[in-house]
């Protein structure tokens, strides 16, 4: 199949009816996936298309704002990942005041019927959407029947005993636990953001650091520490040590996200970098002298190294 398209106003004209899954899909994990791996199966086996309908922005900033958690995929993530999905097509719908107070029969009449021809709609195992989530699994059955469209649920996908989530997701990358993140995403957890210049001091230290600029739009970071990650940047794909959070051996110095990647030493100024978060290694802690950090920066560099070979990365 082609590449997964995102329309922001429905489906061109010549879609006939479809095959479609809702929701907003933050962190497109793996039981999101066994969901769009059943609507791309389904929508194969009768002819159909595939369609995703998510929202460019997560409901609870529009309902409840104080309550919205931060994003595991900003919506460039999401695409990104979706392009691989072989999605037919991704509709990304603004999520508007006016469209949270669409109840589920609005929802399905107005947004599934008339602009994206639903023939069938595939949905997760605790799926629920329209005002207050009211559109369950019978609702959704019984409008199935009334309006002449298919319904069928997708067990849930379990780790360690229990179902694959967004919100067991957050919380592993909250408190650092990214290894236990990336089990259930499928992949590890990432962000991106451009090289800025930065104050020097890693250069001076012996270790020369790209400081990335703060990822905007919401996105969870994960809790401050020092991390092993893996490095994207240009047709290159490199090991490495990330600083997160405050810089306490440096009185006044502001929080920062410094990269250091292994056995490099190029200007990447104002290039874009992704970076995957592979393992916490430690805290964040102050040191009395400059020597003293440096004596920790290359036990981490040691800790980092047997990691990625025991783990086989390069």
């Amino acid at each position: 199949m082609s590449e997964a398209r995102a329309w922001e106003s429905g489906l061109p004209p010549d879609v006939g009816r479809t095959v479609v899954t809702v929701g907003s899909f933050d962190g497109v994990h793996r039981g999101h996936m066994a969901v769009l791996a059943e609507i791309t199966r389904r929508a194969a086996e009768r002819g159909l298309h595939s369609v995703l309908v998510t929202f460019d922005r997560h409901p609870l900033t529009v309902v409840r704002p104080e309550e919205a958690p931060g994003l595991l995929t900003t919506p460039d993530e999401k695409k990104e990942i979706l392009t691989q999905s072989g999605l037919d097509y991704v509709a990304f719908l603004p999520f508007t005041r006016s469209l949270s107070r669409y109840g589920p029969e609005e929802f399905v009449e107005r947004v599934l019927r008339r602009r994206f021809r639903v023939a069938e709609l595939v949905i997760g195992y605790d799926h629920g959407f329209g005002r207050g989530r009211a559109g369950d699994i019978d609702l959704l059955r019984r409008l199935g029947s009334e309006f002449d469209f298919a319904v069928d649920v997708v067990p849930a996908v379990a780790s360690d005993g229990a179902p694959v989530s967004s919100t067991r997701i957050r919380a592993s990358v909250s408190e650092g636990a990214v290894e236990s993140a990336a089990v259930d995403l499928g992949r590890p957890y990432s962000f991106r953001g451009p090289v800025v210049t930065g104050m020097g001091r890693g250069r001076d230290l012996g270790f020369p650091t790209a400081n990335i600029a703060a990822p905007g739009g919401g996105k969870l970071l994960p809790m401050q520490g020092i991390y092993a990650v893996r490095a994207s940047l240009r047709t290159m794909i490199r090991s490495g040590l990330l600083h997160l959070g405050p810089r306490p051996t440096f009185a006044g110095s502001p929080p920062s996200i410094e990269l250091y990647i292994l056995d490099f030493d190029e200007d990447i100024y104002g290039e874009r970098v992704r970076v995957d978060f592979l393992k916490r290694l430690r805290d964040v802690r102050p040191f009395s002298t400059s020597s003293e950090l440096v004596e920790q920066m290359k036990r981490d560099r040691e800790m980092a190294r047997d990691y990625f070979a025991e783990h086989d990365v390069e």
